[in-house]
Protein backbone atom coordinates (compact mmCIF):
# COMPACT_ATOMS: atom_id res chain seq x y z
CA UNK A 1 0.00 0.00 0.00
CA UNK A 2 1.42 3.35 -1.05
CA UNK A 3 2.09 5.88 1.67
CA UNK A 4 3.39 9.41 1.20
CA UNK A 5 4.09 11.43 4.33
CA UNK A 6 4.95 15.11 4.13
CA UNK A 7 6.74 16.99 6.88
CA UNK A 8 8.60 20.23 7.45
CA UNK A 9 5.78 22.72 7.21
CA UNK A 10 5.15 25.43 9.76
CA UNK A 11 5.02 29.14 10.41
CA UNK A 12 7.79 31.28 8.95
CA UNK A 13 8.31 35.00 8.50
CA UNK A 14 8.42 36.57 5.05
CA UNK A 15 11.85 36.10 3.53
CA UNK A 16 12.44 32.95 5.53
CA UNK A 17 13.07 29.37 4.43
CA UNK A 18 11.60 25.94 4.95
CA UNK A 19 12.46 22.51 3.64
CA UNK A 20 9.61 20.13 3.06
CA UNK A 21 10.16 16.38 2.94
CA UNK A 22 8.00 13.63 1.50
CA UNK A 23 8.82 10.10 2.56
CA UNK A 24 7.48 7.46 0.17
CA UNK A 25 6.83 3.82 0.94
CA UNK A 26 4.87 0.95 -0.54
CA UNK A 27 5.66 1.73 -4.18
CA UNK A 28 8.69 1.70 -6.42
CA UNK A 29 10.74 4.84 -5.84
CA UNK A 30 12.97 5.08 -8.86
CA UNK A 31 14.23 7.99 -10.90
CA UNK A 32 13.46 6.05 -14.06
CA UNK A 33 9.92 5.03 -13.13
CA UNK A 34 8.52 7.34 -10.47
CA UNK A 35 7.74 10.95 -11.18
CA UNK A 36 7.50 13.14 -8.09
CA UNK A 37 5.87 16.49 -7.63
CA UNK A 38 4.90 19.13 -5.11
CA UNK A 39 1.56 20.89 -5.30
CA UNK A 40 -0.13 23.43 -3.10
CA UNK A 41 -3.63 24.57 -2.31
CA UNK A 42 -4.48 27.86 -0.67
CA UNK A 43 -7.89 28.47 0.94
CA UNK A 44 -10.54 29.05 -1.69
CA UNK A 45 -8.18 28.20 -4.55
CA UNK A 46 -7.55 25.21 -6.72
CA UNK A 47 -4.60 22.93 -6.15
CA UNK A 48 -1.67 23.98 -8.33
CA UNK A 49 1.66 22.57 -9.38
CA UNK A 50 4.70 23.96 -7.60
CA UNK A 51 7.47 21.76 -9.01
CA UNK A 52 7.93 18.28 -10.37
CA UNK A 53 10.62 15.86 -11.44
CA UNK A 54 9.72 13.66 -14.36
CA UNK A 55 10.69 10.03 -14.49
CA UNK A 56 13.29 8.81 -16.95
CA UNK A 57 15.35 11.84 -17.86
CA UNK A 58 14.72 13.60 -14.57
CA UNK A 59 13.41 16.76 -16.19
CA UNK A 60 12.53 19.33 -13.56
CA UNK A 61 9.70 21.79 -13.98
CA UNK A 62 8.83 24.78 -11.81
CA UNK A 63 5.81 27.02 -11.68
CA UNK A 64 6.64 30.55 -12.72
CA UNK A 65 5.80 31.92 -9.29
CA UNK A 66 8.54 29.88 -7.56
CA UNK A 67 11.37 29.94 -10.06
CA UNK A 68 14.62 30.92 -8.45
CA UNK A 69 13.20 30.51 -4.96
CA UNK A 70 12.26 26.83 -4.63
CA UNK A 71 14.26 23.72 -5.45
CA UNK A 72 12.94 20.18 -5.78
CA UNK A 73 15.28 17.26 -5.20
CA UNK A 74 15.11 13.58 -4.40
CA UNK A 75 17.18 11.04 -2.49
CA UNK A 76 16.48 7.61 -3.93
CA UNK A 77 18.42 5.92 -1.14
CA UNK A 78 15.98 7.42 1.37
CA UNK A 79 12.84 7.20 -0.80
CA UNK A 80 12.35 10.88 -0.13
CA UNK A 81 11.68 13.99 -2.18
CA UNK A 82 12.38 17.47 -0.89
CA UNK A 83 11.23 20.99 -1.58
CA UNK A 84 13.63 23.67 -0.44
CA UNK A 85 11.74 26.96 -0.20
CA UNK A 86 13.63 30.22 0.14
CA UNK A 87 12.55 33.86 0.11
CA UNK A 88 9.07 32.86 1.18
CA UNK A 89 6.22 35.28 0.65
CA UNK A 90 2.82 35.55 2.33
CA UNK A 91 1.23 34.35 -0.92
CA UNK A 92 3.11 31.07 -0.55
CA UNK A 93 0.82 30.23 2.36
CA UNK A 94 -0.97 26.98 1.52
CA UNK A 95 -1.17 23.30 2.23
CA UNK A 96 1.63 21.61 0.32
CA UNK A 97 1.08 18.13 -1.08
CA UNK A 98 3.45 15.54 -2.44
CA UNK A 99 2.45 13.40 -5.42
CA UNK A 100 4.01 10.28 -6.89
CA UNK A 101 3.13 9.05 -10.36
CA UNK A 102 4.02 5.48 -11.20
CA UNK A 103 2.86 3.66 -14.36
CA UNK A 104 0.10 6.23 -14.81
CA UNK A 105 -1.28 5.95 -11.30
CA UNK A 106 -1.16 8.87 -8.89
CA UNK A 107 -0.52 8.73 -5.17
CA UNK A 108 -0.95 11.70 -2.84
CA UNK A 109 0.19 12.59 0.64
CA UNK A 110 -1.99 14.17 3.28
CA UNK A 111 -0.35 17.59 3.02
CA UNK A 112 1.61 19.88 5.29
CA UNK A 113 0.63 23.43 6.17
CA UNK A 114 2.98 26.28 5.31
CA UNK A 115 2.12 29.69 6.71
CA UNK A 116 4.17 32.75 5.83
CA UNK A 117 3.34 35.64 8.11
CA UNK A 118 4.98 38.25 10.29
Amino acid sequence: QALLVESGGGLVQPGGSLRLSCAVSGIIFSSTATAMGWYRQAPGKQRELVADMRSGGGIVNYAAFVKGRFTISRDNAKNTVYLQMNSLKPEDTAVYYCKATLFGREYWGQGTQVTVSS
